[in-house]
């Protein structure tokens, strides 16, 4: 029986996507639930899992775009496919038959190139790439070239490591230059990001923040909540609860434009930025405002881990109301975030460093960060957009006001 394995529905309003990769080959024997391929959108990637056990044929090259729900390969489940163990078992056992056209040993080919070497042979990434595919080494690659000419050791003596000559004889620099196909992934981020850029009234206010309360209570405190929970407070965590319990107190920031109208959630739902192989993605975190920070924690991490692994959902980066971007891990001193459409606000947090600052009359020196946040002009008025950073900039210099929703204490005494 020949079953067609077709392309999933990545989401509604997507009609086509990228097979980026293929993890089998024409004519492989495949198991039921095996992954296949990957599979990208516009907003996500996807895996291509096998529905039956059989001998698989491939219908579409590795890079194609094609329509969601058309045909990407055929399984015939009339051809038998032992267990893994036994196929494993096989291999183990069975002795590699001696003919004229058989390939050297993988131990005689890795002993015709000194390991030294090795380590110190430069491979681009295209040619990488391509010693993956077929399933090569760079020792197979080494030990099959051509004999070495006494005119190539000499272009060799008259280079330096980085490529430029070091003696009396004119050499080139190596000037490669490699071309890759743009992703669908990056192809919306394109479009998403031109589109900010043209149909909002974009505008970005600065404030600073002492980091020193903040990195103090993770010192102290951080043993305790790694026992408790397992895993680590990161100062994400903190500007996220922060940056909810703000947009609460200025709800316009939290809001979007829809037509002719404007839509004001009650909840808050944070996207967070995150740099993956196949580019940025922007998870959610449902009901920051809410959650307590161990949560937080640990959804941002349970999210970041699949979006780094491509293994991320549709849904689950889908449906924000603000986003959160973090240009410090990277080294940024200072940026102007775009805005994450349909959404009217992002705040940007910047890498800490230490710099003398006023306090109580006195200079002293500080770890202090830059922040951002930039906005939508058409929705957001400046006294929003001020006050909402300000707020943030409060409870980030005294953490504890996060337990009163940025009020202090004598304001919740006297019920302001």
């Amino acid at each position: 029986m020949i079953v067609d394995v077709k392309v999933p529905t990545p989401g509604e309003s997507i009609t086509e996507v990228e097979l980026a990769s293929w993890t089998v080959k024409s004519g492989d024997l495949v198991h039921r639930n095996q992954e296949l391929a990957e599979i990208e959108s516009d907003k996500a990637t996807l895996s291509l899992v096998a529905p039956e056990s059989g001998k698989i044929e491939l219908l579409v090259e590795a890079g194609e775009v094609i329509k969601v729900n058309s045909i990407a390969c055929k399984i015939d489940t009339s051809v038998e496919v032992p267990e893994e163990d036994t196929v494993a078992a096989v291999a183990e056992d069975e002795p590699v038959p001696e003919t004229s056209q058989a390939k050297p040993a993988a131990a005689t080919t890795k002993q015709a190139v000194e390991p030294d070497a090795l380590s110190k042979v430069k491979v681009t990434p295209l040619a990488r790439e391509k010693m993956a595919a077929e399933n090569i080494h760079l020792e197979d690659v080494l030990a099959g070239l051509k004999k070495l000419s006494a005119g190539d050791v000499d272009a060799v003596l008259r280079m330096s490591d980085n490529g430029y000559q070091t003696g009396a004889t004119p050499a080139s620099p190596i000037r490669d230059v490699e071309r890759s196909k743009m992703s669908q992934l990056r192809k919306q981020l394109s479009k998403r990001l031109v589109q900010v850029k043209n149909e909002t009234a974009m505008l970005t206010t600065f404030n600073e923040v002492d980091m020193q309360p903040l990195m103090q209570l993770r010192k102290k405190y951080q043993p305790a909540f790694v026992e408790k929970y397992g895993y680590k407070i990161g100062l994400i965590s903190f500007f996220l609860k922060a940056s909810a319990l703000a947009l609460k107190k200025h709800p316009m920031v939290n809001s979007q434009i829809d037509g002719d109208e404007i839509v004001s959630p009650s909840y808050v739902d944070i996207a967070v930025a995150v740099q993956s192989p196949k580019g940025l993605m922007v998870p959610v975190i449902r009901n920051v405002d809410v959650i307590p920070l161990a949560a937080i924690e640990a959804e941002l991490k349970r999210l970041a881990d699949k979006a780094r692994s491509g293994k991320i959902s549709l849904d689950e980066m889908t449906g924000g109301t603000f986003t959160l971007t973090n240009g410090g891990v990277f080294g940024s001193m200072m940026s102007t975030p775009l805005i994450n459409p349909p959404q009217s606000a992002i705040i940007g947090m910047h890498n800490i460093v230490d710099r003398p600052v006023a306090v109580d009359g006195q200079v002293v020196i500080r770890p202090m960060m830059y922040v951002a946040l930039s906005y939508d002009h058409r929705i957001i008025d400046g006294k929003d957009s001020v006050g909402f950073l300000v707020d943030v900039k409060k409870m980030i210099e005294n953490p504890a006001l996060m337990l009163t929703n940025g009020k202090s204490i004598e304001e919740v005494l006297l019920d302001l």
